[in-house]
């Protein structure tokens, strides 16, 4: 069967383009030193900072687990993450070189991946691939939708907790990044989840385009090879471990010719108004003196202000 081509492709200079030398250079050790250190908790979510030019390691400390990545502009949490754009532009599973994009309308490059030690688990004997943007974050409503309980550690609860102290509520927690978690779709396209093939050491980095404001929760699925939901459902405490997040100051010789991404550069008004260029004299004297604003409409009529 011929492969389908990706509906999105770079080209040469464009965004998507990525320049793998100037990343893969930021990965040795001498390049770099460390100037933040903290574990996320098993069950729990904490949030932090990364400037721009830094990079972000998250590495499984003492064992398999996944994690709900969640990111913002530190300066502007309208901007954030969007999972399903990176979804489409680069791909349901990310791995070293791809890109995390922000919504609209700012829509650029948040954070690039630079490496990943699961990178060559490809795709499994089931469909598994590791890193997904398929699924998102597990939360009390679904839990209490299929078991009636309340539970208040799901990751969505622990993402609210973590963003709190830096002004953000529930309302800004948004589809996330699942790390080191394994997912697929089945033969009847239904999501799936399996065991986290990661390993104590294991690490995903990424590059911050942007001032970022991150957040993580430690999954409370653990490494998820005990059914959270169904007949088979049990606690799965057993199976959590800590995750440890690593903030690195790069040498500025690798950042030269740099400049974090502009916005995408659309400028338009969504045909909103009617280009002044069919206005005639008197509604552009009209509309200056603040009498009307004229409002093209789909039907070609136009309201007054």
């Amino acid at each position: 069967m011929a492969k389908v081509p990706a509906a999105y492709r770079a080209t040469q200079g464009s965004i998507l383009d990525v320049d793998r030398d100037f990343y893969a250079r930021m990965t040795l050790p001498e390049a770099r030193v460390r100037v933040d250190q903290i574990v996320v908790p098993i069950r729990e979510g904490l949030a932090w900072e990364v400037p721009a030019g830094h990079v972000l390691r998250l590495s499984t400390l003492d064992g398999p687990q996944v994690g709900d990545l969640n990111l913002w502009h530190r300066h502007n949490p309208r901007e954030r993450f969007w999972a399903s754009r990176t979804r489409q532009l680069q791909r349901a599973h990310v791995s070293t070189f791809d890109r995390l994009w922000s919504t609209l309308p700012y829509l650029r490059p948040m954070a690039t991946i630079i490496d990943d030690t699961l990178a060559s688990y490809g795709t499994d004997a089931d469909g598994g691939r590791v890193h997904d943007l398929l699924g998102t974050r597990c939360d009390p409503y679904v839990n209490k939708l299929l078991t009636g309980e309340d539970f208040d550690h799901h990751c969505h609860s622990n993402l609210v907790r973590a963003v709190a102290p830096f002004g953000l509520t529930e309302f800004d927690v948004h589809d996330v990044l699942n790390v080191f978690q394994c997912t697929g779709l089945n033969d009847d396209d239904q999501y799936f989840m399996k065991a986290c093939p990661a390993r104590e050491g294991d690490h995903i980095e990424l590059f911050a385009e942007i001032d970022l404001l991150c957040a993580l929760s430690c999954c409370p699925g653990g490494d998820l090879s005990i059914d959270l939901w169904g007949p088979d459902a049990r606690d799965p405490l057993e199976t959590c471990h800590p995750i440890g997040v690593e903030v690195f100051q790069l040498e500025p010789s690798l950042l030269a010719g740099w400049e974090p991404p502009a916005y995408a550069p659309y400028r338009g008004g969504h045909g909103m108004s009617a280009p002044m260029v069919d206005w005639t004299e008197e509604k552009r004297r009209r509309f200056n003196r603040g009498e009307e604003a004229y409002v093209r409409k789909g039907d070609g009529r136009r309201t007054s202000r």
